[in-house]
């Protein structure tokens, strides 16, 4: 039986475009079939937006994930086996899923820092939270 896996990428890829959102893909870079511009590689990680104002000839197949890029004004061909995409999720809202190693269960995931709405009241409230956070963080709901 063929893997479930690109199936849910492009089904979630559908589902935040749908909703009018920015799709991110979360690579692991470590393969040697992954292409990406190793200079933006952090970690063994590299998150690719792979919105239809950001690449061009975007191909989610059931192998491969593949589309030209722009980094840094330079044009790239990128290629991505399904398998070394670890997450696809909006930009805006962090939901989507959690594909983890092939074979795991996927698993949704949600943004877990606040909305700025959530974040005016508290203030107005002199609620303290510590340090605003950079960037909201995934996490995984059950």
């Amino acid at each position: 039986m063929t893997s479930t896996r690109p199936y849910l990428i492009h089904a979630i890829y559908d589902w935040i475009v749908d909703n009018q959102q920015t799709p991110h893909l979360l690579v692991d870079a470590g393969s040697d079939q992954v292409k990406v511009p190793q200079q933006h590689v952090e970690d063994g990680m590299i998150v690719l937006n792979v919105s239809l104002n950001a690449v061009r000839d975007l191909d989610i197949g059931t192998e491969f994930v593949n589309f030209s890029a722009r980094f840094s004004g330079k044009s790239y061909d990128i290629s991505v086996p399904v398998d070394a995409v670890q997450a696809i999720y909006a930009r805006e809202n962090a939901r989507g899923i959690l594909l983890g190693e092939p074979g795991e269960d996927a698993r949704h995931i949600e943004c877990a820092a606040e909305t700025n709405a959530e974040s005016a009241s508290k203030k107005s409230r002199g609620d303290k939270k510590g340090p605003r956070r950079r960037a909201p963080h995934l996490t995984v709901v059950k």
